[in-house]
């Protein structure tokens, strides 16, 4: 009976052995600076975010409060929002990493996670800006799109680049 469970508890143990690494590499970079403030991943991205804003008419400067260990976004003269550690989605792409190389499949595998990389990059910078526009123009719906909107938007690319792994990739057969 566990010969027909193998497979899976294959792909099981990898993806907690990959998934733990990566948290337990993650969580050294974090605590090597957390005497500097906000970390200086997060301050590429709130960075990268103020430079977006400023080129689609949002001017944006950024104040960094380094002894609680963030960034404020202060736009259009306003403090609307903060970066922490947690913005920089880095636990979501650990996550999407840990699966997808939990279903191995060689070359294309390390392919397929520098696309989603980027496309999760690229999704977080804009999630950012997303909720910093709603936080200047639509102050009132602030709560929802950063409890629930963004969240989803982030983890719902997430999802779907899994989705796209497993059935064209992971699941494919090599003859077909």
């Amino acid at each position: 009976m566990l010969k027909d469970f193998k497979p899976v508890l294959g792909i099981l143990l990898r993806f907690i052995v990959i998934y733990l690494v990566l948290l337990f590499a993650y969580q050294f970079y974090l605590n090597s600076g957390k005497d500097s403030g906000l970390d200086s991943f997060s301050r590429l991205i709130a960075r990268q975010v103020t430079s977006l804003q400023n080129a689609i008419g949002y001017p944006t400067e950024l104040y960094d409060d380094v002894k609680n260990e963030q960034v404020w976004f202060y736009v259009k003269h306003n403090y609307v929002t903060r970066m922490v550690e947690g913005c920089n989605a880095v636990s979501v792409i650990i996550l999407f990493v840990s699966f997808v190389f939990a279903f191995y499949k060689g070359i294309k595998t390390f392919v397929f996670v520098a696309v989603g990389l980027v496309l999760l990059y690229i999704m977080n910078l804009l999630r950012i800006v997303g909720l910093n526009i709603v936080m200047v123009d639509y102050k009132e719906y602030g709560k929802i799109f950063h409890d629930f909107i963004f969240p989803a938007v982030i983890y719902g690319s997430v999802v779907l680049l899994w989705l796209i792994w497993i059935k064209f990739f992971a699941l494919k057969h090599e003859n077909s």
